[in-house]
C-alpha cells in the first residue's frame, strides 16, 4: 500500500378538536400505544450473528438486533442527527469493548471528538487506547483515489481489527462525480468492498429534497442492507417533530411503524411506544 494510502488512514482514530392530535407537548407520556408496539414474540432464533445499535427504542423495533457485517445507512435532511446517529452506533460498540472507524468527509477529527465528548462519550480515551479510529479525509482527495483506497480498505479494517465503521457522509462522495454512471459504478465498487471487509458498516446520507424515502442520488438506499429514514413530520397545528422508520433490513424481522424521536445531551431516543399518527 502507498505511503499516500497509509496516511488516509493515520490517527485513524397545533387546536381544532376535530383534528385528531397528532403530537403532545411530552413524547414519554403523551403519546399512546399503537398497533405493534407490544414487541415481537419472545422466541427467536436465528444462526446469524446480530449486534445492537445503541439508540434506545430503535434497537426494541428490531427483534433479535441487525446482522453483523451488515452496511446500513441513516437517511435523512439536514438536522434530523444523521452525524449523531452514527456517533451513537459506534459507542455502543466502544462500550461492549468492540473496535471502531470514524470516517467523516464533512468535519475535522477535534471536531468530531468534541461532539462526542459533548454527549458524554470518550472518544478521545478510546482513541489513545487504540480502540477507535477517528479520519477526516477530503472528499475530493478520497474520490480521486477511490480505487486505491477500496483496494486497501478491507486489510486496514482487519489491521485494526475494527468491529463498526462509520461513513459521514456518503453524499459528499456522490457530489464528487459528474457523470451518472461513473457515480453509480463507483459508489457500488466501494459499498462492495465495506460489505466484503467483515464490518459493520453505517454510512449516513443526505435525503432527497421533497423526499424523506430517498437519497439525494437514488443510489445508495439500493446497495445497503439496511435504510433508517430520519424526517421531519409538520403538523398544522404542532410544532415539527422528527421521525424515525426502518424502510428495512435484510435478515431480520423488524417494526414497520413511524416512531418520534429527539436529540438531547446524551443523544438520540426513539419512542418505541409512541404514535404520531
Amino acid at each position: 500500500m502507498s505511503k499516500e494510502n497509509d496516511e488516509w488512514f493515520e490517527g485513524a482514530s397545533d387546536d381544532d378538536p376535530d383534528e385528531e392530535d397528532l403530537f403532545e407537548d411530552d413524547f414519554a407520556s403523551g403519546f399512546g400505544g399503537g398497533p405493534g408496539s407490544e414487541g415481537f414474540e419472545e422466541d427467536f432464533e436465528s444462526e446469524i450473528p446480530r449486534i445492537d445499535l445503541g439508540i434506545e427504542g430503535l434497537d426494541e423495533m428490531i427483534q433479535g438486533g441487525v446482522p453483523e457485517r451488515s452496511l446500513l445507512v441513516a437517511m435523512g435532511a439536514a438536522g434530523t442527527g444523521k452525524t449523531t446517529f452514527g456517533l451513537q452506533y459506534l459507542q455502543r460498540g466502544l462500550e461492549t469493548d468492540q473496535k471502531a472507524i470514524y470516517i467523516t468527509l464533512e468535519e475535522d477529527r477535534e471536531d468530531v471528538v468534541q461532539a462526542a465528548t459533548e454527549k458524554g462519550w470518550a472518544f478521545d480515551e478510546y482513541i489513545e487506547n487504540d480502540e477507535l479510529a477517528v479520519v477526516d479525509l477530503d472528499p475530493i482527495e478520497m474520490a480521486n483515489s477511490l480505487t486505491s483506497i477500496r483496494g486497501d480498505l478491507p486489510r486496514l479494517i482487519d489491521a485494526f481489527d475494527a468491529d463498526r465503521l462509520v461513513l459521514d457522509s456518503v453524499s459528499l462522495l456522490e457530489m464528487m462525480y459528474d457523470d451518472p454512471a461513473e457515480r453509480r459504478t463507483e459508489i457500488f465498487d466501494f459499498t462492495r468492498a465495506l460489505k466484503k471487509a467483515g464490518v459493520t458498516t453505517m454510512l449516513t446520507s443526505e435525503a432527497a429534497e421533497g423526499n424523506a424515502y430517498a437519497s439525494r442520488h437514488g443510489i445508495i438506499e439500493y446497495l445497503t442492507d439496511g435504510v433508517f429514514i430520519l424526517q421531519y413530520v409538520r403538523s398544522e397545528f404542532r410544532e415539527t417533530r422528527l421521525a424515525i422508520e426502518i424502510q428495512k433490513i435484510r435478515n431480520a424481522n423488524h417494526s414497520r411503524e413511524t416512531k418520534p424521536y429527539e436529540i438531547t445531551n446524551g443523544g438520540i431516543s426513539v419512542y418505541q411506544q409512541a404514535n404520531i399518527f
